[in-house]
């Protein structure tokens, strides 16, 4: 039924345990995976009113650092589909929204599924911080699937 799957991580330990669980469904339905962690530009971190100058960064040393990151979120994962035997690739890509940077790659790399966990967030801590999740199932054009812990608290 599901040919590719995307399997957005974050670093988090839940989107690490989605992954092993994306990949586990992946080997069900003799699918392939694409690991993706979505960075955001430096400009999204800063502002646009020109304080990058008393920042001790540079726009190329924090693509690099955000680059290395993502890829240390990145390999644990393909480690783990090899282990599976499922065919697995990863994707770093930078957008100013994570959402939309998922949306957009999964309709760039032809999957049918994207394969994504769930904080679980309510309240202030959700309306502060927003979730990528409801922004992606409001935004994909692709079957999505959330991943939640059962024991999960909403705090």
């Amino acid at each position: 039924m599901f040919n590719k799957i995307l399997l957005p991580i974050d670093g988090s330990d839940i989107s690490a345990r989605a992954a092993n669980s994306g990949i586990c469904f992946a080997r069900q339905n003799n699918a392939e995976v694409i690991a993706i962690n979505v960075t955001q530009p430096f400009s999204t971190l800063i502002g646009f009113d020109g304080m990058a100058a008393s920042y001790a960064i540079s726009d190329g040393d924090y693509e690099e650092a955000a680059r290395k990151e993502a890829e240390s979120y990145l390999k644990p994962v393909l480690d783990r589909a090899q282990t599976a035997n499922v065919k697995a690739t990863s994707l770093v890509i930078s957008n100013y929204s994570v959402a939309d940077g998922i949306v957009e790659a999964a309709k760039e790399n032809g999957c049918d599924l994207i394969y994504i966990a769930s904080h679980g967030r309510s309240g202030l801590s959700r309306l502060l911080l927003g979730s990528v999740t409801t922004k992606v199932l409001s935004l994909a054009s692709t079957s999505v699937l959330v991943y939640r812990l059962k024991d999960q608290s909403n705090s």
